[in-house]
């Protein structure tokens, strides 16, 4: 069966300032100092999983550029410019609209998933990845990719499995009994104590058919626009007039806390969402005081008597930093951020 993918690329990462900002947000920045992005990386993880071809990234207008110059063997036609941004449900439509239309479209299965996601075994992701198409393969279910919990943590959703001998449904494959908003510590301690909670990580797999339907039952309104510019042929001036009018809301609302066959693979792989300072301080090389450092090539970074400190730096020859301690200090386009690890939540009003 026919297997596409969708990279959704339209964030803004404003958690992340400056290194990532409304202009060059974190998906298109090498976050890591691996030397490559985080959009690169995401389309890295799906070779062998499908040919390049029926690989699709749904992004901003204005981001398009990126996209083109980072993924240069992508099709120009598998770019999906959004207007105008609307949440997760519209960007999914519109993908599910675009291969609908190919030959066969309707009948293959499609997997989505986020550019600006953590994944450190990309072997792994692959195989969670095809038990979910498997299943997918057999019916009409949605199937998550739920990532087991380490810690008690409220940046994420959570998934909780149903329980019961019914419950397990194919191979590595669980029912999903209700999707849970981020919670506060107490209850994040009280899923891990548990068990049968996993972080919800915002990959899923379906048949596009089996996903035009829901939108089309659960979003009639969005359906109808997208018919609309489906019969226009997806023309320019045609979706800078409609998407706008889409309604804005995620996928998780429109469509997966109503749909009655919703299943999970409980994963293992590294995962972090990368949504703040603290999750790249956590999945980035430290030195022996627990010291991220990333700098542009050819900086001088040098860290004295610092201790559980993230710095990125770009587009400095020299930087000393002594007596710091649990601290963010990051640099860009002639922006400075110095802040507590504890106050990061205060970043994206610093941004404004």
């Amino acid at each position: 069966m026919d297997i596409h993918a969708v990279i959704m690329a339209g964030g803004v990462g404003s958690r992340f300032w400056p290194m990532s900002t409304l202009e060059l947000p974190k998906q298109f920045i090498d976050v890591l100092g691996t030397g490559r992005t985080m959009i690169q990386m995401a389309f890295d993880r799906l070779d062998g999983l499908c040919p390049v071809s029926n690989v699709w990234v749904v992004t901003s207008a204005k981001y398009v550029r990126y996209v083109r110059e980072q993924l240069p063997q992508l099709p120009a036609g598998n770019i999906l410019a959004e207007p105008a941004a609307r949440n997760t449900a519209p960007c999914i439509a519109y993908a599910l609209w675009k291969i609908a239309r190919r030959r066969g479209g309707e009948d293959s299965l499609v997997v989505f998933g986020p550019s600006d996601a953590l994944v450190l075994d990309n072997a792994a992701y692959r195989k969670n990845i095809s038990l979910a198409l498997s299943h997918a393969a057999l019916g009409d279910s949605i199937v998550t990719v739920g990532i087991r919990p380490t810690r008690p943590e409220t940046g994420y959703g959570y998934i909780q499995l149903q329980s019961g001998l019914e419950a397990c449904v194919g191979e590595g494959v669980w029912k999903v009994c209700k999707f849970h908003e981020k919670p506060d510590l107490d209850t994040a301690r009280a899923y891990l104590a548990r068990g049968g909670f996993l972080w919800n990580a915002g990959i899923f797999v379906s048949r596009v058919r089996t996903l035009e339907r829901s939108v089309r039952s659960y979003l009639p309104d969005t359906a109808k626009l997208f018919d609309r510019m489906a019969a226009a042929g997806f023309a320019p001036e045609i979706v800078e007039e409609l998407f706008p009018k889409c309604e804005k809301i995620s996928i998780d609302y429109a469509v997966m806390e109503k749909y009655p066959d919703i299943c999970t693979v409980p994963s293992d792989f590294q995962w972090s969402d990368l949504g703040t300072w603290g999750a790249l301080l956590q999945n980035s090389p430290t030195d022996a005081d627990g010291n991220a450092v990333v700098a542009s090539e050819g900086a001088r970074v040098r860290v004295h008597d610092c201790k559980g400190c993230v710095v990125n730096v770009d587009g400095l020859s020299r930087v000393e930093l002594e007596g710091l301690q649990d601290c963010i200090v990051a640099c860009r386009d002639g922006n400075l951020l110095v802040c507590r690890l504890n106050s990061e939540q205060k970043i994206k009003d610093f941004s404004e």
